[in-house]
């Protein structure tokens, strides 16, 4: 589709397109409204013109009957003359009545009248005069005087025929103009929409890539359709990806090469530890046991960090495959059975209460999840504590709950602490060792099975800290469930 250089040029010819319907109907509406006008004064004048033209004619007639009475009584030529000058302004009414647009009939009844007048005038100037002539023209005068009233009537009628022609034109105009309203309302809204979506379409694409990108996902390719301008932004977004997406290659080589190199000296040093503390070069003083003792937890937590640093940056990459059907209650309690000698040397008891949910995932990387809520909680918990672990099924989700009786994270830490290696403020019984990187791992598999981790208050308003884990439940038979798995939609179906 073709698009304008210019993002504000493709706005802005948008707004004109969309305005176009607008103003074809603004200027229908003026022109229609300039013809009804027109028409209106035309009829009104005819109308005017008929009516006192009509009026003229009957007045006229009257004055003819008139004068030809008089005559006949006085027999005086100078009424004569004014007879004459009258039969003129009679015709000539008759003419300015016969341009206007009469009907047939009325047409008819004008010719009608200026015969009977020719007729009269005749009798009246025929010599002698008898008493049938002057009973003919009474009679004619009447008749003529009928035929003046009834053009007068038919003007009338003229007129109301007039004003109803006006109204049919009026009724006609605003049925038309509702339906131009409406088309026009129509098609401005459809371009609106059109165009709404065509503006819209390429700060979606915008948002899209920006959005993965901020989820570490670098994988998909960037393309914006649209303006000239905003294509450029898709290009170098393209062109910030591809650089991201080699920087995290170059990293996760170099967390492999250094982990790999790590390992070998750190195994080796372990492996001696092990060896004297199991006294195969003899036996050890007590000064040097404590230091054997030393090394070797020192190997172990240096040994476990660079694990929890490697895990860390698998977890952003988890792959489809290995999704599937997983019973919660099963991984819970086999995390609890692999974390009961941590919980026994430091006399904290598990209090579990774990009901049926199957969820949809991976199952090795959802027993990391809960396995570093749980040892998490180990660690803080006070000598002689609990641990009260709940599983349960709420809104379509599995809840998973692990409560201590710690010293609890303040609200102001309750984001940070899943950064990756932020390890809180000291609990008050001491310095606890950790990675800070445990709760980013568990955040970032939970978000990957879209779900979440978050830290609430514990319910009994006890001293200590509560996680709670949202996984989405595995759908039921028959239905299908679509999993975001790093930006990447994987539709799953349901199980028995």
């Amino acid at each position: 589709m073709y698009y304008p250089r210019s993002f504000l040029k493709f706005i802005l010819l948008s707004f004109l397109l969309v305005s176009l319907p607008l103003l074809y109907a603004l200027g229908e509406l003026i022109f229609s409204l300039d013809r009804l006008s027109k028409q209106s004064r035309e009829e009104v004048l005819q109308a005017a013109s008929a009516g006192r033209s009509s009026r003229l004619l009957s007045e006229q007639t009257t004055s003819l009957e008139r004068l030809a009475r008089q005559h006949l009584i006085l027999d005086d030529s100078a009424l004569l003359d004014d007879y004459a000058r009258m039969r003129q302004e009679f015709r000539q009414t008759i003419r300015q009545l016969a341009l206007l647009p009469l009907e047939a009939a009325q047409l008819a009844a004008l010719d009608q009248l200026g015969d009977t007048e020719n007729k009269l005038h005749k009798l009246l100037v025929t010599r002698p005069q008898t008493s049938g002539t002057a009973a003919e023209l009474t009679e004619g005068y009447a008749q003529l005087a009928e035929i003046a009233q009834g053009m007068l009537s038919a003007t009338y009628q003229m007129t109301q025929r007039a004003i109803e022609r006006l109204k049919d034109t009026a009724a006609q105009g605003r049925q038309k103009w509702l339906y131009l309203a409406l088309a026009t309302v129509g098609i401005a809204l459809a371009l609106a929409i059109v165009f709404a979506v065509l503006i819209a379409r390429p700060i979606r694409q915008l948002d899209s890539a920006i959005r993965r990108m901020g989820a570490a996902d670098f994988t998909h390719a960037i393309e914006v359709n649209g303006p000239q301008d905003l294509r450029y932004v898709g290009h170098r977004l393209e062109w910030l990806r591809t650089r991201l997406r080699d920087l995290e290659e170059q990293q996760n080589r170099f967390l492999r090469h250094v982990s790999h190199e790590l390992k070998t000296p750190l195994t080796a040093v372990r492996e001696g530890a092990e060896l004297l503390r199991d006294n195969v070069g003899g036996q050890l003083a007590p000064e040097q046991q404590e230091i054997v003792r030393i090394v070797r937890e020192n190997t172990l937590s240096l040994q476990k960090l660079i694990e929890d640093l490697l895990t860390y940056h698998q977890s952003r990459a988890m792959e489809p495959a290995t999704l599937g059907p997983v019973q919660l209650a099963d991984v819970v309690r086999r995390v609890v059975r692999e974390q009961k000698l941590a919980a026994i040397a430091r006399l904290i008891s598990f209090q579990p209460a774990l009901e049926p949910a199957m969820v949809v995932g991976d199952a090795e990387k959802l027993r990391t999840v809960i396995d570093n809520l749980v040892s998490n909680a180990i660690k803080y918990s006070p000598r002689s504590g609990s641990i009260e672990i709940t599983l349960a099924a709420a809104d379509g989700c599995a809840v998973l709950d692990v409560a201590d009786h710690g010293p609890g994270i303040v609200p102001s830490e309750r984001e940070r602490i899943f950064d990756s290696f932020y390890t809180g403020a000291a609990p008050v019984e001491g310095k606890v060792k950790g990675s800070g990187l445990g709760l980013a791992i568990a955040r970032e598999y939970a978000l990957a099975h879209g779900g979440r981790v978050e830290v609430l208050d514990r319910t009994d308003g006890s001293r200590g800290a509560r996680f709670r884990l949202w996984l989405p439940l595995a759908p039921v038979l028959g239905t299908t469930r679509t999993l975001v798995v790093r930006g990447s939609p994987l539709t799953i179906g349901g199980q028995e």
